[in-house]
């Protein structure tokens, strides 16, 4: 508990109990949707907010199965395009919790894409990383279980989450810090 958080529960408030953890595979799901003409873009291909509709479902579902109750998208960042996804495409959205903190997760995801009539591989056409905080009924952020990396794969993506957690704190710093200086030159932003 932080010291903030012990001084507004008040001296002599007892620690909440750990948390068990959970093993990655617990929450671990993949989303699939064959594109229609209705998800297409001026150019005829796959509106990516269409997929980015997909991957906020699919890291949602995780992040609410991990953390046993509602959970709400915080950040999505490093969303990545990697080929376009057309109509007939068979859309394989996967995810998983990479890192937990106290009250928050990340989830990556992974977005395949295979033709729904063919027998060839999956190819991956996509990927990103959010960031879910889990909620009570009152919106009040609530503690999460600790993630339980299980293969070597795991534990690289529970490391990498650790890296992209401290450059989006970094980054959030450096940008509040920028803020409150043109702030205190008279800038108006």
């Amino acid at each position: 508990m932080t010291d903030q958080a012990t001084a507004a529960a008040g001296p002599g408030t007892p620690e909440p109990p750990e948390i068990p953890g959970k093993p990655t595979s617990a929450s671990r799901t993949t989303l699939s949707h064959i594109m229609t003409q209705a998800d297409t873009n001026l150019l005829g291909t796959v509106h990516g907010g269409v997929i980015m509709k997909l991957v906020d479902d699919a890291a949602g579902a995780v992040a609410g199965r991990h953390s046993g109750g509602p959970a709400v998208t915080a950040s999505m960042d490093e969303m990545a395009f990697l080929e376009p996804v057309r109509v007939g495409d068979l859309v394989h959205v996967k995810a998983q919790v990479n890192w937990t903190g106290r009250t928050s997760m990340e989830v990556g995801v992974r977005v395949l894409a295979e033709r729904w009539n063919e027998s060839t591989p999956a190819t991956q056409v996509g990927s990103a990383y959010l960031v879910f905080a889990a909620v009570d009924a009152d919106g009040r952020p609530r503690r999460v279980p600790p993630v339980l990396p299980e293969t070597e794969r795991d534990e690289r993506r529970y490391q990498e989450a650790q890296i992209r957690r401290t450059h989006r704190l970094a980054r959030r710093r450096a940008i509040k810090e920028l803020r409150e200086k043109r702030a205190a030159e008279g800038f108006d932003d």
